[in-house]
């Protein structure tokens, strides 16, 4: 497949890494010669210095025979316009456009982007994505990391062993024998920083981070099993009034259990406008790392806090500062994958990666064959891809157990019918289930063979 991929920023660059570690045949395009250097050098990737709106560097990035564009510039503008340029001039069959502005997203333009008037095929935001990754967050307070699956009813959580867990030195094999009713299911295992797929024979120790797929109505009691206890959110901090900010206090506005919420904003004009734009949040204006405001936030009383400015040093100290000031949990935006590492030792209880969402949401719109979702893990460690057998996948018709999986690959949930069934060895996958597979990076394209990787999907 031939892919274009416009912006050579965090989310190109990552994007780029994944497609063109697929061997497909990638081109970036970025108006920083710099940010072009450093996708050609390290990346197996064409290069071209330019406006990705501009119809000559389009043309120099091979648009005439591409199969996809993926638009994910700073700006909204040159986005759409390239999507425009790629459908009007060379005739792009996929477009797929980052957009942040909200004026762009509201549903009364929901059909701007018909082919007949602004072809964009697959529109993403951001802010939005972002905003569900907090509410997930907070959905299940005791993980540090969480992802819904199989239309909302299978969870992935990741969690985080500690002294008290019941289950420490436990053969993961054991656990399906010690919780027969249980649906969950451990698929990755990161110890002293190296993430891996289990062994049914492996134990579970201190510290390790585990990611376990369960069902929704499961997720309370695995929680328990891993010695975690879940609480109500009902009294919430957000530091941050920008659009990440605004979004998460609407959607907690809209939550049908009430939810008290406060958001601290440094910037004045930015306050207002929030302030504007919500109903019943309190907004505050000044330094979500001032101890006093923090305090007349009611910090010490909250059962969350989210930091969720665009400054991940200041987030970090934000929760950082809130858990030392009596907060039960603290999540923090977290952009640089780098900094990821210090959240544990710093007692930040969660974290966000934009970027991770936002990578994770274009590729599931750039997969081959009937991929219905996927969810990146850590920096591009691992994926989970969530997709439908068809009836050409070497899957079909046989028992997972016959299957050939690479080692680094585990199946975390089917779903046959409306049923969701434990992944057992003698469970025959059969054509339009549908499995998530968790997959350490290096095998995603045997795993994309096994699900019958086809050019009809576009």
């Amino acid at each position: 497949m031939k892919v274009i991929i416009c912006g050579a920023g965090q989310v190109g660059w990552q994007i780029a890494r994944h497609l063109s570690g697929e061997l497909n045949d990638v081109t970036v395009v970025d108006n920083n010669p710099d940010l072009v250097r450093r996708a050609t050098e390290t990346l197996d990737v064409q290069g071209i210095a330019g406006f990705a709106s501009y119809p000559d560097v389009l043309e120099r990035a091979g648009a005439r025979d591409a199969d996809m564009i993926i638009a994910a510039t700073y700006s909204d503008e040159v986005n759409m316009v390239t999507c425009q340029m790629a459908h009007s001039v060379f005739s792009i069959q996929r477009k797929i456009a980052r957009l942040r502005a909200k004026s762009y997203l509201e549903a009364i333009h929901s059909d701007l982007y018909r082919r007949d008037h602004l072809p964009i095929d697959v529109v993403i935001s951001p802010e939005r994505e972002v905003a569900a990754a907090a509410m997930r967050r907070l959905s299940a307070p005791a993980a540090f990391d969480t992802e819904m699956f199989m239309e909302g009813r299978v969870q992935l959580l990741g969690i985080r062993v500690e002294e008290d867990c019941p289950i420490v030195n436990t053969p993961l094999r054991q656990l399906t024998d010690l919780f027969s009713t249980l649906s969950a299911n451990v698929v990755g295992v990161r110890r002293e920083g190296t993430l891996f797929a289990p062994e049914p024979d492996d134990q579970l120790f201190v510290d390790d981070e585990c990611y376990v797929f369960t069902k929704v109505e499961d997720v309370d009691r695995t929680m328990e099993v891993f010695g975690k206890k879940q609480k109500q959110q009902d009294r919430v901090v957000i530091v941050g009034g920008g659009n990440v900010g605004l979004e998460v206090a609407k959607t907690l506005e809209e939550r049908k259990s009430r939810v008290r919420a406060k958001v601290i904003e440094r910037d004045r004009k930015t306050a207002e406008r929030a302030a504007e734009m919500l109903e019943r949040t309190i907004v505050l204006n000044g330094d979500g790392l001032d101890s006093a405001l923090l305090s007349e936030a009611g910090i010490e009383r909250a059962d969350a806090m989210l930091a969720v400015t665009d400054d991940d040093r200041t987030n970090m100290l934000a929760a950082v500062r809130a858990k030392a000031d009596g907060c039960a949990l603290a999540i923090a935006l977290v952009n640089d994958p780098s900094m990821v590492a210090l959240t544990g030792p710093l007692g930040i209880d969660a974290y966000i990666n934009p970027r991770a969402t936002t990578v994770s949401s274009i590729l599931r719109h750039v997969r081959h064959g009937r991929v219905r979702h996927v969810y990146s893990i850590g920096d591009a460690e691992a994926e989970v891809i969530e997709a439908e057998v068809l009836s050409t996948s070497p899957m079909a018709g046989q028992k997972l157990r016959d299957i050939d999986f690479p080692e680094g690959v585990l199946v975390g949930a089917v779903k046959k019918g409306d049923e969701i069934v434990r992944p057992t060895g003698s469970l025959r996958i059969e054509e339009k289930d549908v499995v998530t597979i968790f997959a350490m990076s290096d095998d995603v394209p045997e795993v994309e063979r096994l699900m019958q990787v086809s050019i009809d999907y576009f």
